[in-house]
């Protein structure tokens, strides 16, 4: 062979190698993206032909279900009869949008082989099975209902959680959105729901951490207890503020007074009036790497395993070490300290839960057609965050709150309400108001996150114990005296 022509079969061999490679791309790497994409038609006309099993509520209040399309003889119609009271826990299922959510975390086992194609008439008319399965959900439809109207459209969120074993009773973030909005063939009402400022389409519950304030200070307590260095009976000096070593800087209460009488304080009173001087001086006193061990074991730091995806929670231990006046802020939830309301609720029914964290979950079984069930979801225990010993300190401190503290109008009447307040500072804006807790009543029990961004219609004058804790309330009771 000369020269020429074996350059000639070298360019064509090399050709012919990028042609394999570019192929083996297309095919292995991409594939799967452009397969997905919801511009492919192909998608689209699968999505359109195909029926999805039904979405319910535990009582069985119908969430999402597909039907026939009276104008056309081979599509199905997604749709939601409750509108935007679950549409972050929910999501949908657009051909111009994509799925999220319980629709997108659960398409496989939602999707069926039914459509009204031939091949899927004539599997029907075999009897072949089909696939298709429903979802029953964990959320309460009376709870839900309440977490949106108590929110009342102001921003901000509500989980609530069933402390032994995780089950999620309510998952509201507001403004929420009408996701039937998103199923036609036009764009507009997805563009406008993207270009709202007020970000409808954002989760809350599970995609946004804030500053969770002084709620932060159950895990703040925790870690004085657990580690040996406080009892509630412990006495703390009581400063009008407190200076922070190395630092211009002081912390203050949100009263500006002194927690007590000026001179000493216990651990327990300055829970009850949620005091920062004091706190700010347990943290210290615990130290960056005890704090955040504690908000480790509680969930800070790492993944939720959940049904949907979870923003992680974040204190950040290591920056503080070496740095008090850091510390004593983060103790408050404060700086850089940032939690999902999912987190914080988690939290209060960790305590509740005698120290034991469970996997939140919302999908509690899968069913078919004939409503046989495929499918149950178990409890789980995730792991240990305290001792029983001082859950059951963090416990009493907590239901002090409630019954003499800033929490008074969690109460709810005949049963034990537990919480913890927090009116985190935002630079620039309204504070965000909190209340975490737990209620309990004749062998039920229910534990509560509630968040109301930059104090709601309250603004710079909200409070937790004023703007979240009566959310709280109405929450707690809506699970409690249904029993």
């Amino acid at each position: 062979m000369n020269t020429p022509i074996r350059r000639l079969a070298l360019v064509l061999l090399v050709i012919f190698g990028v042609i394999v490679l570019d192929l083996t791309y297309l095919q292995v790497v991409a594939g799967p993206r452009y397969r997905d994409d919801i511009r492919n038609p192909r998608l689209a006309a699968s999505r359109s032909s195909t029926e999805r099993g039904p979405i319910v509520t535990r009582e069985g209040v119908v969430v999402a279900e597909s039907t026939a399309d009276p104008n056309s003889a081979q599509e199905f119609v997604r749709n939601y009869p409750e509108g935007d009271l679950y549409a972050h826990a929910v999501g949908y299922t657009s051909l111009l949008f994509g799925n999220t959510a319980i629709e997108r975390e659960y398409s496989q086992s939602l999707s069926s082989d039914s459509d009204l194609t031939i091949s899927g008439i004539i599997d029907e008319l075999l009897g072949r099975e089909q696939g298709a399965e429903g979802l029953r959900l964990t959320l309460s439809q009376a709870v839900q209902l309440v977490a949106q109207s108590g929110l009342a459209g102001q921003t901000g969120a509500v989980v609530a959680l069933e402390p032994t074993t995780g089950e999620v009773l309510a998952l509201y973030s507001s403004p929420s959105f009408d996701p039937n909005a998103l199923l036609g063939s036009s764009p507009v009402g997805g563009d406008a729901l993207t270009a709202d400022p007020a970000e409808p389409l954002r989760d809350r519950t599970t995609a946004q951490i804030l500053a969770p304030g002084s709620a932060f200070k159950v895990i703040t307590a925790a870690a004085a207890l657990e580690s040996g260095l406080a009892n509630p009976d412990t006495l703390y000096a009581d400063p009008l503020e407190l200076t922070l070593p190395g630092s211009t800087a002081v912390i203050r209460n949100a009263d500006r007074a002194t927690c007590g009488d000026g001179v000493e304080v216990a651990l327990a009173t300055a829970f009850r009036r949620s005091c920062n001087t004091v706190f700010g001086q347990i943290g210290m006193d615990v130290g960056a790497e005890v704090l955040g061990e504690t908000a480790a074991a509680f969930g800070f730091n790492g993944e939720v395993p959940f049904d949907l995806p979870v923003t992680p929670s974040v204190f950040p231990a290591a920056s503080l070490l070496n740095d008090p006046p850091a510390t004593a802020q983060s103790a408050i939830g404060q700086r850089d300290v940032q939690a999902t309301p999912l987190q914080m609720a988690m939290v209060a029914a960790a305590v509740a839960n005698q120290g034991v964290v469970m996997r939140p979950y919302m999908v509690s079984e899968t069913f078919d057609r004939d409503l046989n069930i495929l499918n149950q979801t178990a409890a789980v225990e995730l792991r240990r965050a305290v001792s029983p010993g001082t859950a059951s300190v963090l416990s009493d401190l907590m239901t002090d709150v409630v019954e003499n503290g800033t929490g008074g109008a969690a109460r709810v009447p005949g049963a034990t309400v537990a919480g913890k307040t927090g009116t985190a500072e935002v630079p620039g804006s309204a504070p965000h108001a909190w209340f975490i807790g737990f209620g309990t009543l004749d062998g039920r029990a229910i534990a509560v996150s509630v968040v109301v961004e930059n104090g709601g219609t309250a603004g710079d004058l909200a409070s937790g114990g004023t703007v979240a804790a009566p959310i709280a309330a109405q929450i707690m009771a809506a699970w409690l005296l249904a029993g």
